[in-house]
């Protein structure tokens, strides 16, 4: 075999050899397909995972020149306007029912931003006591809770929340008339006021507050103790830091300070 034939012959018998190694290789270059992100994940407990987990409102604190609805406005609501009779989730007169903020906004009886525009602001703010709500015999809003109510909506009338606990609870020197009755104004007066208060108790007066709060029954209603009425009624219970707050107040004596 001469030089050239050898030659050629190594030559095609490296091709070859190289030929079969890059094919060899191929195989494993080859990439898998992806799997589909599974929607609904789990961790290694077994629960589910939230892809969006949404922050908490815990530990917020209030903002002093914000009105928050479900705060401020919706126990104003609950107390004079969303009972049996008038706009609760039973009777709902004229479809309206103001029991949550889904269903304020849907009465469509104010408008964000436009206090003057506002049909909510025309009816608690009429004088005829038979145009007015809430409706003879129960009390007018006092202009406090109207300007509230008007303050909300002029911020937007949104459905703003914070953490009433959050930060220092201060429970010392408490007075009846700085926090005790707006306190109760704002969650009860609606019902316990009038010709008829429910329950046989009003509690728009200093006397008929003292009352209660003396014999154990206020404290027992707001802190839901067992074996007394949860008030607000048809509400959320009150903040602890306010359930404390008013336990001082009674435990001081109840005093009209």
């Amino acid at each position: 075999m001469n030089n050239n034939l050898k030659n050629k012959t190594n030559y095609l018998l490296t091709t070859i050899l190289v030929f079969g190694f890059i094919t060899m290789l191929i195989p494993s270059c080859t990439h898998e397909s992806l799997l589909p992100v599974d929607p609904n994940p789990i961790d290694t407990t077994g629960n589910p995972i939230d892809p969006n987990p949404s922050d908490t409102l815990d530990g917020i604190p209030c903002d002093p020149n914000v009105v928050y609805f479900s705060k401020d406005i919706l126990p104003l609501l609950q107390s004079n306007c969303a009972k049996s009779g008038c706009h609760d989730a039973i009777t709902h007169e004229e479809g309206i029912i103001l029991d949550n903020y889904a269903n304020v906004m849907a009465s469509r009886i104010l408008k964000p931003y436009k206090v003057n525009d506002s049909e909510i602001i025309e009816v608690i703010t009429e004088n005829d006591s038979d145009d007015r709500m809430p409706p003879a015999p129960a009390q007018k809003l006092n202009n406090d809770q109207i300007a509230l109510i008007s303050k909300w909506i002029q911020q937007g009338a949104k459905e703003l929340v914070c953490d009433e606990n959050a930060g220092q609870c201060v429970t010392t020197n408490i007075s009846y008339s700085g926090f005790v009755a707006p306190l109760l104004t704002t969650y009860c007066v609606g019902c316990h006021s009038g010709g008829t208060p429910s329950g046989g108790f009003s509690l728009n007066t200093y006397e008929g507050v003292r009352s209660i709060a003396l014999s154990g029954r206020l404290y027992g209603a707001i802190s839901w103790s067992p074996g007394f009425k949860q008030m607000p009624q048809g509400g959320n219970k009150l903040s602890q830091c306010n359930i404390d707050k008013v336990k001082s107040w009674i435990d001081n004596g109840a005093a009209n300070n």
